[in-house]
């Protein structure tokens, strides 16, 4: 056994939702190998004493854009579209591959930093993503969101489809599945039927996911409806986007038919809650897509847009905002809150037979939580507690397959002075030459 943590607290999240004080789990060769309220009679190499602290799952953020760090708070105040076109996307067409670099491996410190182990990204320049995501240790499903704003395509030399494939050949299954390429339209209304079709039958024949923005704003699902006689979800089911493993972000505007549709093609919706609230683009109605069958996840969207990865405040977001789209203090409860940063996201990246729980032969992709602070006594209810009291700043250890890669404000993978400099020297200046804007 490599390492033990000893007299516990393991939220499990399993079936049963099991929690266990006191208790011990063991990992050995970056695996989950022993958990039981009784310590192991073989000897660890390594003892983490965990008295005062949870042990948990690592979240999983199932919709983000990782180099949108270098964006934090750039625009704020505007609704999404003027957001994107005035603000962002002059921005974003700047960047290099350096830059974009740098502003992922920030991004993945503070995913680790806030306890999550695993990403699901879409942006350009996937290649350097890919380098970060290597060199830091976590995890993630990496797509090429793609855009089309002519009918002029061709699949073959389309740049976007071209670094598609560059990506899926060069990244795909990398570190024994720890990286996975993934397929992208960006939404509906940033492209047309060419791309959809091309997309949707490369994902499918090559096994890969997809990921796409969906019904974000009542303004794109309406615009959909009148210019199609469809909503966005039926348009793209016509197009077999969806016979792919699909995450779909955002579903704020999602009808009842999209929900049942979506629920038929085993579509993930991923819920953005703050990003949501921040650009007012509305709220999505969390429980009724459960009812209706479909898988949902958490997302915390860009640090553009959010302002920060906390995934644990998502957690509250998401509970909070059922609890008042569905005017019930008992909507969307803590169990359901935290399996949607867990358990359900992992089923929406494909990879539910490696994390998302507490079990033996999973990965060992975990965080601990230091419960002796302030804000978190009394502790009542710990599954409470992670919903609603716990903040990322909380986490003082993240693992994955066994590897701590933060603890105690370090992370061993990352060399964080040298992305600040990067940052400094090259990103900013890149992205914001002229000083006046």
């Amino acid at each position: 056994m490599d390492t033990l943590f000893s007299n516990v607290t393991l939220v499990t999240m399993d079936e049963a939702m099991h929690v266990y004080y006191a208790a011990f789990l063991g990992v050995t060769d970056g695996k989950i190998s022993y958990l039981s309220r009784t310590a192991p009679q073989e000897k660890p190499q390594k003892i983490i004493n965990g008295e005062g602290m949870v042990l948990m799952p690592g979240l999983i953020n199932c919709h983000t854009h990782l180099p949108m760090s270098l964006l934090r708070g750039y625009g704020d105040g505007h609704d999404l579209h003027t957001w994107l076109n005035d603000y962002i996307f002059p921005r974003e067409a700047r960047l290099d591959d350096r830059a974009v670099k740098a502003a992922t491996l920030l991004s993945i410190a503070e995913c680790l930093r806030f306890g999550t182990t695993s990403v699901s990204d879409m942006y350009d320049h996937t290649d350097a993503i890919a380098e970060a995501v290597a060199e830091s240790g976590i995890k993630a499903n990496l797509s090429r969101g793609t855009t089309l704003w002519s009918e002029d395509f061709d699949f073959e030399t389309y740049p976007a489809c071209v670094e598609l494939r560059r990506l899926h050949g060069k990244w795909d299954g990398y570190d024994n599945g720890r990286i996975k390429a993934e397929a992208s339209v960006h939404a509906e209304y940033t492209s047309n039927y060419k791309l959809w079709d091309a997309l949707g039958e490369y994902a499918l024949n090559e096994g890969l996911g997809m990921q796409i923005h969906l019904s974000e704003t009542k303004k794109e699902h309406e615009a959909c409806k009148e210019k199609y006689g469809l909503t966005p979800a039926q348009l793209l089911d016509c197009h077999h986007v969806f016979e792919a493993r699909t995450a779909a972000a955002h579903c704020v505007w999602l009808e009842p038919e999209d929900m049942a549709l979506l629920a038929r093609r085993k579509v993930s919706a991923v819920h953005c809650p703050v990003s949501n609230l921040k650009l007012a683009s509305g709220k999505a109605d969390v429980i009724a897509m459960v009812k209706a069958g479909m898988n949902v996840a958490l997302g915390t969207d860009g640090a553009s847009s959010n302002n920060n990865l906390d995934l644990f405040e998502e957690i509250k977001a998401a509970s909070l905002m059922a609890k008042d789209v569905q005017e019930d203090p008992a909507a969307l409860p803590p169990q359901a809150a935290l399996m949607m940063a867990t358990v359900c996201g992992a089923r929406a990246q494909g990879r539910e037979q490696e994390c998302g729980m507490l079990k033996v032969g999973m990965d060992a992709d975990l965080i601990l939580l230091d419960f002796t602070a302030p804000h978190l006594m009394p502790c009542h209810d710990v599954l409470s507690q992670l919903c609603y009291a716990v903040s990322g700043h909380d986490v003082v250890m993240t693992m994955v397959r066994g590897n701590i890669l933060y603890a105690a404000g370090k992370w061993p993978t990352i060399d964080l002075d040298r992305v600040v400099k990067e940052l400094a020297e090259h990103a900013m200046p890149t992205v914001f030459l002229d000083k006046n804007s």
